[in-house]
């Protein structure tokens, strides 16, 4: 197995810090439930040996950190020595072949505008998260569950986190549930000081391309993260940061791009593979390309609820720059398919590059070509380097239902 690790490079900077900052807890320690659509294996503690030891990544932001029985979980790993705190921020697990960084966030629920919308908010250790967590307790209904409404304002949460040495951006920020432009407003500034917020989450059916024609959040940093509901799921989508030591601070230095600090490259699945990327008929599930219609071209159903107004549709109407050319500081955003979506790589053959190469981002940015036909066959070999290329076609997805690939 290869060994995953932090090399340096002149200057001290880390020459890879694979990071995806949105990953949710399904169970605590106590098998009570906390995100109740995310998988029941899905714990803090299987979280982070699954990020280290199968997805190779280097840093975490673990959603559901305010749920008590995490916190109960996180004091117990601390305890064991299994996890340690950071001078600069974040928790340290180390095994014998490689360590990782746990961020601490949580996913809040905000009313904004025409509905309600999804932020993170991450924080620096544990004493900056249970102070947070005195506030916060009193704004929720039950304190247990991820992602709850909060009772309040999404300037307040905002301040809030601030005062505690924490970082809060939206999430998924174009998806048409839960989200700020997708759902609620066509101006985030209109409601909350953008000056204070550093980066947004993109989502999986946006990219760069297309969220560079807002003008409002041009320059702030893009983030690509998983949303992750099950552990197969984590590193859909993350970065590579360009940092110095993968803490809270460095983090935080990144995404308000400090000192040359920032994100290198986006890997995304491409937006036509999205669940939501085109607007779709609920009622038979045919794709529609003008999503203003008051009834379905294809069957005739009428009203809303027959229709999920798609993430390019809702681009359309926001974006006031389209043409304009990415801002300087924007990274390449490559278009990259998980192994697990990729023709032919089933769990048996998973298991056999993993067995070979170590990790997953061994597996896509390290194995050659060569190698990967040895492991996996020629056929095979093609598709998946293909598919960390972006040289694949799609069927566009919409509509709750995902793309699909052509080799």
């Amino acid at each position: 197995m290869q060994k995953q690790s932090w090399p340096s490079t002149p200057g001290n900077w880390i020459s890879e810090c694979f990071t995806d900052l949105h990953i949710h807890i399904g169970r605590t320690i106590h098998n009570r439930a906390v995100k109740i659509t995310g998988s029941k294996n899905l714990t803090l503690s299987t979280i982070i040996h699954e990020s280290l030891h199968r997805k190779g990544m280097h840093m975490v932001g673990i959603i559901d950190c305010h749920s008590p029985e995490v916190q109960e979980e996180i004091d117990l790993l601390i305890a064991r020595g299994t996890l340690s705190e950071l001078a600069d921020g974040g928790l340290r697990y180390e095994a014998h072949h490689g360590a990782l960084t746990v961020i601490m966030g949580v996913e809040i629920e905000v009313h904004l505008g025409k509905g309600n919308a999804h932020f993170l908010c991450y924080f620096p250790n544990r004493d900056a998260i249970r102070f947070f967590l005195e506030w916060y307790r009193t704004k929720v209904t039950n304190i247990h569950l991820s992602t709850q409404r909060l009772y309040g304002d999404p300037q307040s949460l905002l301040e809030e986190t601030l005062k505690h040495g924490g970082v809060m951006f939206p999430a998924h920020a174009f998806t048409p549930y839960k989200s700020v432009y997708g759902s609620c407003v066509d101006s985030l500034g209109d409601h909350v000081d953008l000056g204070k917020i550093p980066a947004i989450e993109l989502g999986l059916s946006s990219d760069s391309h297309l969220a560079n024609g807002v003008e409002e959040i041009r320059e702030k940093t893009f983030l690509t993260n998983s949303d992750a509901h099950s552990l197969q799921k984590i590193a859909r989508e993350y970065q590579n940061l360009h940092i110095k030591e993968a803490t809270f601070k460095e983090l935080v230095f990144a995404l308000w791009r400090v000192d040359g600090r920032g994100v290198k490259a986006n890997y995304g699945l491409h937006p036509q593979l999205g669940k939501y990327y085109r607007s779709r008929c609920l009622n038979c599930m045919e794709i529609v390309q003008d999503p203003s219609v008051a009834r379905c071209p294809f069957c005739g159903k009428e009203g809303p609820k027959g229709l999920v107004k798609g993430v390019f549709d809702r681009f359309q109407e926001i974006s006031t720059c389209q043409h304009k050319l990415p801002p300087t500081h924007r990274p390449p955003y490559i278009h990259q398919v998980p192994l697990e979506f990729v023709p032919g790589v089933g769990p048996g053959r998973l298991k056999k590059l993993l067995d070979a190469f170590g990790t997953e981002m061994n597996i896509l940015h390290h194995a050659t070509l060569e190698k990967l036909e040895k492991v996996a066959g020629k056929e095979i070999a093609k598709n998946i380097d293909a598919s960390r290329k972006g040289n694949l076609s799609f069927s566009e997805g919409g509509g709750g239902l995902y793309g699909k690939i052509h080799i």
